[in-house]
């Protein structure tokens, strides 16, 4: 593995305006960095604003604050003229294929649109020759280049979609909860494939999933986020060794792993009501949910701490 770092967010925000006045806090003050040929996994509950930071890193949203860092070049606020060569190196794999595939396209289509939008083949038979190597290395049957994504199943749309993204030869894709539509044996395949496709390729992921059980074998760093923040970010291996933010403790003890079960983690149900994320007050604001809040969790923002080497988490406890 290289030690290059790929993508760096600073103090990365989206902010959404809600109303007259209001605006929601999707994204709100997050930092990370991926190393080129690594995997960051981003986890979190459904609403937490895992899937609008994938959007952001691409530049499909504008960013309200912060800057994101691009194999060192800031494409913050680049325009749509001067990122679009970037953006080709960046690609995304959606969370239901059934809803990012046009029914109206063959698979040939759907995984050569990049290929025709940024114009790379020269004739038709380089074309042909690309799509053919593109469906033998998702594990795609030739047969089905004429097909329609609503012929084929879960497993074989999700494969159509990883080829797409595969098209333009990127360095950089965010996975947004790629395997959440299939069930467990087909989540396997695509897993195994997605790690084989890393190491071929030395492609960079973010891995964006609600679902720690799948995030632990895919992963090199975790970041678990909630409502906007990143409240635990680690190295996989130290973070479900060794969980410190309530929250993370609490998502731990939900997941089905052996391994964790079997240090009796002593974690409690997470009880009480989401905040808002809607121009929420400072101060942790996993605070109305945790059982170890105190008046020091409230009316100031909790920054991320260093608690161990590579460890950060943004808990008074530490």
């Amino acid at each position: 593995m290289e030690d290059k770092i790929l993508i760096e967010a600073k103090n990365l925000k989206k902010y959404f305006k809600v109303g007259a006045n209001a605006q929601l806090h999707a994204v709100d003050g997050v930092s990370f960095t991926i190393k080129k040929g690594q995997t960051l996994g981003v986890v979190g509950e459904s609403g937490c604003g895992k899937s609008t930071l994938g959007r952001v890193l691409l530049r499909l949203y504008d960013v309200t604050d912060g800057q994101i860092l691009y194999d060192g070049v800031d494409i913050t606020k680049m325009d749509s003229k001067e990122i679009r060569p970037i953006r080709a190196r960046m690609q995304m794999i959606f969370q239901d294929p059934s809803g990012s595939l046009d029914p109206r396209k063959s698979v040939k289509e759907l995984i050569g649109e990049p290929l025709k939008i940024y114009k790379v083949c020269k004739n038709q038979e380089e074309y042909d020759r690309r799509i053919a190597e593109i469906m033998k290395t998702v594990g795609l049957s030739e047969r089905y280049t004429e097909s329609f994504s609503h012929e084929l199943d879960g497993g074989r749309r999700q494969r159509i979609g990883i080829g797409r993204a595969l098209a333009m030869d990127p360095e950089f894709i965010v996975c947004d909860e790629p395997v959440s539509a299939l069930d467990v044996s087909i989540q396997a395949q695509i897993l195994n494939l997605l790690m084989d496709l890393q190491k071929e390729k030395g492609l960079t992921y973010i891995f964006i999933t609600h679902d720690l059980s799948v995030v632990k074998h895919i992963s090199h760093e975790i970041m678990v986020m909630y409502l906007g923040q990143c409240v635990e970010y680690a190295k996989t291996k130290d973070l479900f060794a060794n969980p410190l933010h309530p929250y993370t403790q609490g998502l731990l003890d939900a997941v089905p792993i052996p391994s964790l079960k079997a240090k009796k983690l002593s974690t409690q149900i997470m009880r009480g009501e989401l905040t808002s994320p809607v121009d929420p007050a400072p101060g942790c604001r996993f605070a109305a949910r945790c059982p170890y809040a105190t008046d020091a969790c409230r009316g100031k923002d909790i920054p991320l701490k260093e608690v161990e080497p590579g460890h950060f988490v943004s808990c008074t406890r530490f």
